[in-house]
């Protein structure tokens, strides 16, 4: 097992390619804390479940990773429960489709504050308990392939995907003294609930996988195999990169 007595902290991880991720890094014999998001019963039961099946060696964590007090308390309750942290995966993230002329203020700051500033605070925690605790760490980040390539009326998410791959490659830096990697991931289509509605619109689904050279969307599951190879010591040598878990999507755009 790849992962043996390593813990590890995923954020958003009740459902979609966190919950996949989760649950191939407990296969792998890591200790694993599964974050949901506050006022959401159903993420909490879907949690709860995952923990359950995962055995002694997991917990679940309520925590809006928008909020710095909630990721502080959040990245204490992990070292407590398990004495360190070595891994810790920035996977939350929410979009809005909406035109750029109609968004607004509230909108543009909820998904920043999710996935940017989210990837930050959870980040930053994750790094001081690394430091402190000695012997290096794993700060991977799941942006998305809209890091690169446009996607009209999703501004927001776009832009804080791109930040994200900008952070990771400061933080590779800024961290490689203390023996911690950075990574992203840039997920392309992929089956989860954030696309749902054009997984379930035959026209649409038709459209978007016309656009991915191999033919299909992705599972979750072909996602985490990348996060399990950038958590282990297989990955050691490995820091500030993206690698794209997209079935060909970005060389096909870019061939355009």
């Amino acid at each position: 097992m790849r992962l043996k007595d390593k813990v590890a902290l995923v954020t958003g991880a009740s459902s979609g390619i966190g919950a996949g991720i989760a649950a191939r890094f407990a296969a792998e014999g890591a200790r694993v804390a599964v974050n949901f998001r506050p006022g959401s019963p159903k993420d909490r039961d879907a949690a709860e479940a995952a923990v359950a099946g995962f055995g002694a060696n997991a917990i679940a964590v309520e925590a809006d990773v928008s909020k710095h007090d909630q990721v502080e308390a959040m990245v204490a309750r992990v070292v407590e429960a398990f004495g360190r942290i070595d891994i810790a995966v920035n996977n939350a993230g929410i979009e809005i489709n909406k035109p750029f002329l109609e968004t607004t203020d509230e909108e543009w700051n909820r998904v920043l504050g999710v996935n940017l500033q989210g990837g930050f605070y959870v980040s930053q925690a994750a790094a001081r308990a690394m430091v402190k605790q000695g012997g290096g760490g794993r700060l991977i980040f799941i942006s998305s392939v809209h890091e690169d390539i446009p996607f009209p009326n999703y501004t927001s998410y776009c832009a804080s995907k791109g930040a994200i791959r900008m952070m990771m490659r400061n933080l590779c830096i800024e961290l490689a003294p203390h023996g911690i990697t950075a990574n992203n991931i840039a997920p392309g289509a992929i089956a989860t609930p954030i696309n749902q509605t054009v997984l379930d619109n035959p026209i649409a689904f038709k459209n978007a996988v016309s656009e991915i050279p191999l033919g299909r969307f992705g599972k979750p599951e072909e996602v985490a195999s990348v996060a399990v190879f950038l958590a282990s010591d297989e990955a050691s040598y490995v820091t500030g990169s993206t690698y794209y878990v997209d079935g060909g999507l970005t060389q096909q755009v870019t061939m355009y």
